[in-house]
């Protein structure tokens, strides 16, 4: 699944690809943002982490979990 983040004050976005689901990834959001949490950490498909700190968080965007199909669709 995709995940953007928009950070305020930047004119990028983190982009990064995951095999969290939708809802894990929803809830560790949620949690850091409603505890008062200073950051939130995610990992991407790739084993890799980030480390966002809420008071920038803009936005997420959380792409769908669809399966990309493989040959032809009639």
């Amino acid at each position: 699944m995709e995940i953007r983040i928009g950070i305020v004050n930047t004119g990028r976005e983190l982009n990064f690809e995951t095999d969290d689901t939708a809802d894990a990834v929803r809830t560790a959001i949620t949690q850091a943002l409603d505890s008062g949490a200073t950051q939130v950490t995610l990992t991407d498909a790739k084993g890799n982490s980030y480390i966002v700190p809420t008071a920038g968080i803009a936005y997420v965007e959380l792409g769908t979990e669809d399966v990309r199909k493989v040959g032809f669709v009639a």
